[in-house]
């Protein structure tokens, strides 16, 4: 007897189908907003959407169970007081369907602290109390960014805090939620360590005649102890909310925290964590246009190469050091060197390609090293010929990326 395996149960694929149609993509269903006038609430234009949310719904970024999820995630501008609700269209039900919806709302309830309005009355009301919020800590900068839109410009400060300021925990604990949806490995810190700084961006803004402040962005910096009596910032988080993105706060948030540890002898030179491309880019701006007028940084001297003198300046007056001195002389002499000039050219170009082969050089030594006692000895050179042809391709694409993305700096600095 042959038995014929026995047909898929009917409505298996209609069922699949109707299951599909519950999932909804994370990244599109939470809702943010930062509200200053009630009818923001309404406002399409004043939401925005986070840009990862894997590390609260998992690799996907999807909800399963809902039909028209929306998560909505608003905060006042200001202090960051949240609105949290659910809403959706339809949800899977149990007891006909034999599928459990996510629990969406406590894998939010683990990443923003307790004490959050679930009705949009009591938020609107927290929204009149605005008026009293003031920034925290200390005054470091102020400056103004001319906005098409309003055909005025705008006022924004920076400022320095820490735990010790009433009420800035709290704040802290909202604000660092939106680190989970802008920031891909985010983790939130250990806050009861002294050794953090906060720095906090705010714009100042009227509203019925009084001013008030709405948090832009921010960064922490922690700072590391190096023997015997010096310190070493390194930036740890860095911020700046998406409506505010692209006006230059960035780079104003990081020149204003290099100066404010400019002026302080025990700081060493100034670190980031892991930074991203975007982050290296600002930080190749920013300390190109803190360098550009130092003396060992002129044309001529320029030209000679890369100096110990370069080094110890921009460590000493800038708390720069020797890794980011070395790309900051890499821009400055691009900007000096006439690239149309054939000898000009050429030594720019060696100068940068043997400072990026010094990997290469390195790997290919413990290449040879595995080799001689692995293979015989005619087979190791042949491998290290491939391997030369390899190097020189990559080394050359390295070369035109470098060069690309430090022309868009110096684009950047002449219009500075």
């Amino acid at each position: 007897f042959f038995f014929s395996p026995s047909p898929p149960p009917p409505g298996l694929t209609a069922m699949e189908k109707k299951l599909a149609e519950y999932k909804c993509s994370t990244n599109e269903a939470i809702q943010l907003k930062l509200v200053r006038f009630p009818e923001d609430l309404e406002d399409e234009n004043t939401t925005f959407n986070p840009e990862y949310s894997h590390q609260v719904f998992g690799d996907d970024e999807v909800a399963f169970g809902y039909k028209g999820l929306k998560i909505l995630l608003y905060y006042i501008a200001g202090n960051l007081s949240t609105l949290f609700r659910i809403e959706y269209t339809s949800k899977v039900n149990e007891k006909f369907d034999c599928v459990e919806a996510d629990d969406v709302e406590s894998k939010i309830r683990e990443i923003i602290p307790p004490g959050f309005c679930t009705n949009t009355d009591d938020f609107v009301s927290l929204l009149e109390k605005e008026v009293n919020f003031k920034p925290f800590g200390m005054l470091l900068h102020t400056y103004s960014v001319h906005n098409e839109e309003a055909g005025e410009d705008i006022t924004y400060q920076i400022y320095k805090a820490d735990m010790t300021c009433p009420g800035f925990q709290e704040y802290h604990e909202r604000l660092q939620t939106f680190l989970m949806w802008f920031i891909e490995t985010a983790s939130f810190i250990d806050i009861d360590d002294e050794r953090w700084n906060y720095f906090l961006v705010f714009e100042k803004y009227n509203k019925d005649g009084a001013t008030l402040f709405a948090t832009v962005g921010y960064m922490t910096v922690y700072n590391y102890y190096v023997y015997p009596d010096k310190t070493r910032p390194r930036v740890s988080q860095m911020l700046i909310l998406p409506p505010f993105q692209g006006e230059g706060h960035g780079a104003q948030l990081l020149e204003t925290v290099h100066r404010y540890y400019m002026s302080s002898p025990t700081v060493l030179d100034i670190t980031a964590e892991d930074p991203s491309d975007n982050y290296v880019k600002l930080r190749d701006f920013v300390l190109v246009k803190l360098c550009q007028d130092l003396l060992c940084f002129s044309p001529e001297k320029l030209m000679q190469g890369f100096s110990q003198e370069m080094v110890m300046e921009a460590q000493q007056k800038l708390k720069i050091n020797k890794q980011h001195t070395r790309r900051v002389y890499e821009i400055l002499r691009l900007r000096a060197t006439d690239m149309g000039d054939a000898e000009q050219s050429r030594s720019y170009r060696l100068d940068v390609k043997r400072r990026l082969i010094g990997p290469y050089k390195k790997k290919q030594r413990e290449l040879a090293k595995m080799r001689r006692c692995l293979r015989p000895e005619e087979l190791t050179n042949q491998l290290n010929q491939i391997d030369l042809n390899m190097q020189h391709e990559q080394l050359e694409e390295s070369f035109q990326q470098l060069v690309s993305d430090y022309r868009r700096v110096l684009e950047r600095l002449a219009q500075a």
